[in-house]
């Protein structure tokens, strides 16, 4: 089975809320999901999460410490997701790939169906 190597930004706001996206595209569209995406070969995981949510969300990130790795497999491959405590330092979101966001308190954060991958992230959020 392939491998995909991505990484996550965990988002958090000044009131402590997380961000959460609705996909606007692929077999998952309509999922919630912690922005982010593929490693280039040239790039650190962090240098790949910022290159990333500038890209998606038309913002500049600070990547802070290592949340967790999800390991998870879908019908076609396994997913290797890194997932990062974030926060925007410049900018205002603008939705390029994604259909919806949402921030969303601790208490909130099962309001939005998320993809199975992204469920482990909340789980270890919950763990915090």
């Amino acid at each position: 089975m392939k491998t995909i190597e991505v990484v996550a930004a965990v988002i958090v706001d000044a009131e402590g809320k997380i961000l959460a996206t609705q996909r606007g595209y692929g077999e998952m569209k309509d999922g919630w999901e912690f922005p982010g995406g593929k490693i280039e070969a040239d790039e650190t995981p962090q240098q790949a999460l910022r290159r990333e949510i500038s890209e998606e969300l038309d913002v500049e990130i600070s990547v802070g410490e290592l949340l967790g790795t999800v390991e998870w497999d879908y019908p076609n491959f396994h997913l290797t997701m890194n997932c990062y405590w974030c926060h925007m330092v410049d900018g205002e979101l603008s939705l390029l790939e994604h259909e919806a966001l949402r921030w969303l308190s601790r208490d909130e954060l099962w309001s939005v169906t998320w993809l199975p991958a992204d469920c482990e992230v909340v789980r270890m959020i919950e763990k915090e």
